[in-house]
């Protein structure tokens, strides 16, 4: 196991940081790397929200579903699947010529999705090297009204992920992956009425070894319940949809 492939296996969501800044240095670091990740056609459909506000901060630790240690982050990145830049550049330059210039749909919107994700994980990593953590925070999609005001978003652009960093308070416990089934050959294959039976208790003694909460028969019943079906998943498919009709307008 080599350095690299030990860090991505001990790497886990910090959400409680020791009160130390990340240095500007660290900072451009873990900019730079996010920068060099695999972008569609050497474009980089992303852009990257530095949030230093702390006003900003307070409310987004809010609007994402009341998680206070947002606010405690020592640093924030919002990154951004974003077309827009490039819309304002193909119409700055004339680049359709005497075509009308289209608008962005959904497919360029998947593509500028898969950039900024690659580049945020990029960062991750960087950021775990230097002894730097990190947590994902995917309700930066949620409450899209909201966050197209705060984050002034013009019309092509989409918050697909926010990363709060900051140097862990204490160690982490690793959390497990279940592993089976994931990977398939030539073809995607379902599950057996077996293999359903099989996973749905690999997955309880993975991560409810200690039993069930009151009520629930299953850990996929706990995770319909808590996830699936919870209030903020209803909101998040409600906003996203907001995005997406949102990124398809023509600008105005």
């Amino acid at each position: 196991m080599n350095e690299t492939i030990r860090l991505i296996n001990e790497r886990c969501s910090t959400r409680v940081f020791a009160d130390v800044p990340v240095t500007t240095g660290e900072r451009a670091a873990i900019l730079h790397a996010a920068m060099r990740a695999p972008t569609a056609g050497n474009m980089m459909l992303y852009s990257i929200i530095e949030i230093e506000d702390q006003s900003i901060k307070d409310e987004l630790a809010l609007t994402c579903d009341d998680q206070p240690f947002i606010a405690k982050a020592p640093w924030v990145l919002i990154f951004v699947a974003d077309y827009q830049k490039w819309t304002d550049l193909f119409d700055a330059t004339g680049a359709a010529g005497d075509a009308p210039r289209r608008t962005p749909g959904v497919g360029d919107l998947m593509l500028a999705c898969a950039d900024a994700l690659i580049a945020a994980q990029n960062a991750v990593i960087a950021a775990e090297s230097l002894g730097i953590g990190s947590c994902y925070i995917g309700d930066v999609m949620e409450n899209g009204e909201r966050h197209a005001e705060l984050l002034d978003l013009p019309l092509h652009t989409f918050p697909v992920a926010m990363l709060c960093f900051g140097r862990p308070h204490k160690a982490r416990p690793v959390t497990g992956r279940y592993e089976k089934h994931v990977v398939h050959r030539n073809r995607y294959s379902r599950l057996s009425a077996d293999q359903i039976a099989a996973v749905s208790e690999d997955l309880q003694q993975v991560h409810a070894p200690h039993g069930l909460p009151p009520g629930a028969d299953s850990y996929p019943e706990v995770v319909y319940r808590r996830k699936y079906d919870a209030g903020f998943t209803h909101e998040m498919n409600r906003s996203v949809a907001f995005w997406i009709d949102r990124w398809q307008r023509e600008d105005g």
